[in-house]
């Protein structure tokens, strides 16, 4: 018989913990964008940002 019924829900698992772990990161560096007190580290911060959130042309 097929195993993806068993192995759905480790598939489904890790997806959601890469998931949760990429707007963790975004977290992160949104609020550095914002609360750090070097000019330099907030435009390094939004320049991450920018390159984590762009979107793709279709």
């Amino acid at each position: 018989m097929s195993q993806l019924p068993e192995l759905l829900p480790y598939t489904l698992l890790l997806s959601g913990t890469a998931g949760l772990l990429y707007v963790v990161a975004l977290l992160a560096v949104a609020l550095v964008s914002v609360l750090a007190s070097a000019q330099d580290r907030r435009k390094d911060a939004r320049t991450t940002l920018s390159i984590l959130v762009r979107r793709r042309p279709r």
